[in-house]
């Protein structure tokens, strides 16, 4: 516990990822293996009772209420100065462990991050209240500052301390000499922190367990210069940005699977999709996206018809018929057994529509290439985008390779310009960690009739100086509480951005806005000037 504590506080304490890799190099080149397995599956995502993409170990140790009442019993202070403290420090796990003093002696029986783990915390999933309090505060009591915040932000799950998956499978891949992309591809799905685990995944070798995995996803970046610095357009493949699930459909041996962006096994809830890559005549990986298309060829359906699809774990036939899914393919990554992604895009696009035409059927298909002869025609291209449904255009080099992750330079999304609407902000409520002490959570509103009726969330787009502003604001126009959330005077006027506009049943307003972000703050307009609920009503799909 000592040691991964140490580690926490360095990836804390640092800014620059230089000095982040080292540590974790330096951490997982010295720690014991059952531990460095633990420090794995926190880093990556995992939780003490909530599970990192495909899995979880237990249930709760304990909820935010108990963890309150057992540390204001502790510390001696009433229930409304622990509430306090936690909205000033804005972190709970901080919280927690400052409302006590150090121990007055060391621990005596150290254990270690697994043992804390193992021994201590697992077998508590379910006990009774009295047995979950005791483990607890015994910790609080005998674990230095260090290794006590360490061990509530085991608790409370959240460890946010900076670290990206792919930094740590960096570091992974600089102590073993194994490639990232190995690393990455055997850390997907549904994974268990053992000591084996982590000797599977740092193993040199070839491993049979490597064909059942997924490959990492690809993924493309922003588009955030001149399109035509990118320089001739016949170097680049042009295609639809969908607005879908990103799905990799795996076909070997006779078996199906896919596999959803965010390491999900989707098997069962999408067979016509299952039916399709069964049918095909060789063994593959296919990327692509999964969308809800009705009858119409021209445009998919929106997103929320796709969502009733996506928990329903053995849709009907009611169902099935009301949403059907189509799967639109757009990367051949494995053919037959052999890693296609080293090979260039042209490439592996040639041998998809091939395979495709092998085996033609509706449910799948590749996903269109594009013509236009420069960039002026392409910029006419993503102008139609969301009259077709879609959310701008990709463009891909000609000769990139399937890579993992997001590396820039190869694959770009050239997003249309977003909807916007001119908002009132009505609610404020402080941030978390860093940002604990200052209102940094938004709620806007729109006029329908003479009232404002809220529309949308959002906490991006200011920078530091107009957070500050805004704070100082807030404060002295507050005009009612709500625990942590201010009721403010309706004066400022924010633009706000957005993907789309749906209609919404379970929202006030009767519509949701996709994605909503901060344009700029309109010191120029009025609040009575800002939109009407009528404007967004007509954008609903």
């Amino acid at each position: 516990m000592k040691r991964f504590a140490a580690l926490y506080r360095d990836l804390d304490r640092s800014t620059a990822t230089l000095d982040k890799r080292a540590a974790l190099v330096g951490y997982f080149g010295e720690a014991p293996s059952r531990d460095a397995a633990w420090a794995l599956w926190l880093l990556a995502g995992g939780k003490i009772g909530g599970g990192k993409a495909g899995g979880g170990k237990a249930g709760k140790i304990a909820d935010t209420r108990e963890l309150r009442q057992w540390i204001a019993e502790e510390s001696g202070n009433a229930d409304w100065l622990v509430d306090d403290c936690y909205d000033q420090v804005g972190d709970l796990a901080e919280t927690l462990a400052l409302l006590l003093d150090d121990p007055v002696a060391a621990d005596r029986e150290p254990r270690s991050l697994a043992d804390w783990i193992e021994d201590r915390l697992l077998p508590l999933a379910g006990a009774p209240v009295e047995a979950r309090r005791a483990v607890v505060v015994d910790a609080w009591r005998r674990l230095p500052f260090d290794e006590r915040l360490l061990f509530n932000k085991l608790l409370t799950g959240a460890l946010r301390v900076g670290v990206s998956q792919r930094l740590v499978q960096q570091a992974l891949s600089t102590l073993s000499g194994i490639e990232i992309a190995r690393i990455a591809q055997r850390m997907l799905g549904d994974w268990t922190p053992t000591a084996t685990f982590l000797a599977d995944l740092l193993n040199p070798e070839a491993l049979a367990s490597d064909r059942e995995q997924p490959y990492p996803f690809f993924l493309a970046s922003p588009l955030d210069a001149d399109v035509a610095d990118l320089g001739d357009i016949a170097d680049w493949s042009l295609e639809w940005k969908w607005d879908g699930i990103r799905l990799q459909a795996i076909r070997r041996n006779g078996g199906v699977a896919l596999w959803s962006r965010g390491e999900e096994r989707l098997d069962g809830r999408f067979p016509e999709i299952e039916g399709a890559i069964a049918a095909l005549p060789r063994d593959c990986v296919i990327d692509g996206e999964l969308l809800a298309w009705g009858d119409d060829d021209d445009a998919p359906l929106p997103f929320t018809a796709l969502q009733t699809r996506i928990q329903r774990l053995k849709p009907g036939p009611k169902t099935l018929a009301a949403t059907p899914v189509r799967m639109l393919a757009y990367d051949l990554m494995e053919l037959d057994g052999e890693d296609w992604r080293p090979r260039p895009l042209s490439e592996r696009q040639a041998a998809l529509a091939a395979l495709l035409r092998e085996a033609p059927d509706g449910r799948i298909r590749p996903s269109p290439v594009l013509g236009a002869p420069d960039w002026a025609s392409a910029a006419g291209l993503r102008l139609q985008a969301r009259a077709r449904g879609v959310e701008g255009l990709m463009l891909k080099r000609r000769s990139s390779p399937y890579q993992s992750g997001r590396r820039r330079g190869d694959w770009w999304k050239w997003k249309i310009d977003p909807l916007t609407i001119d908002a009132v902000m009505i609610y404020a409520q402080s941030g978390h960690g860093r940002r604990s002490t200052l209102y940094t959570d938004y709620t806007f509103a729109v006029w329908d009739g003479d009232a404002l009726v809220p529309v949308a969330k959002a906490y991006s787009g200011l920078d530091d100086r107009e957070i500050l502003a805004l704070d100082k604001w807030i404060r002295a126009n507050t005009l009612e509480r709500f625990g942590p959330v201010r009721s403010v005077r309706a004066e400022q006027v924010f633009e706000l951005g957005f993907e789309g506009v749906n209609r919404s049943r379970r929202h006030k307003s009767g519509i949701a806005v996709r994605f909503p972000r901060i344009l700029r703050w309109r010191h120029d307009k009025p609040a009575a000037e800002a939109d009407r609920l009528d404007t967004l009503r007509a954008l609903a799909q």
